[in-house]
């Protein structure tokens, strides 16, 4: 870890796994959980379409990878950095299963019936 995080005013060193976004650890789950959330908004309030959910799908499984890169590449993290990994996970295993319900709903019998 030798570059700095593109965050203004932040001294965090960027891991190896987070060079192409260029941010540390802290601001990158910060960064995939705010994007989870409207994606998770987007889908509870039925905004998006079938490709979409496919995008977000994506997102999730390529962002969750990343995060277990970090997760287990990174040496020294901190308990708190730790935590902040789970916490993303967490939230990113929400977002699927939001996306999931939606699918599952989307797809049911009565639903296809109407159509």
């Amino acid at each position: 870890m030798g570059v700095a995080c593109r965050i203004a005013g932040c001294k965090g060193q960027v891991p190896a796994e987070l060079e192409p976004v260029a941010t540390c650890v802290q601001h990158f789950t910060l960064d995939v959980e705010r994007r989870a959330g409207e994606m998770r908004l987007e889908v509870s309030r039925g905004q998006s379409d079938k490709k979409r959910r496919t995008d977000i799908v994506i997102f999730v499984r390529e962002e969750g990878e990343r995060l277990a890169r970090i997760g287990t590449s990174t040496p020294g993290l901190s308990d708190e950095l730790k935590a902040r990994i789970l916490a993303t996970f967490l939230t990113l295993m929400n977002l699927r299963e939001k996306v999931d319900q939606f699918n599952r709903r989307d797809t049911s019998p009565a639903q296809a019936a109407s159509h």
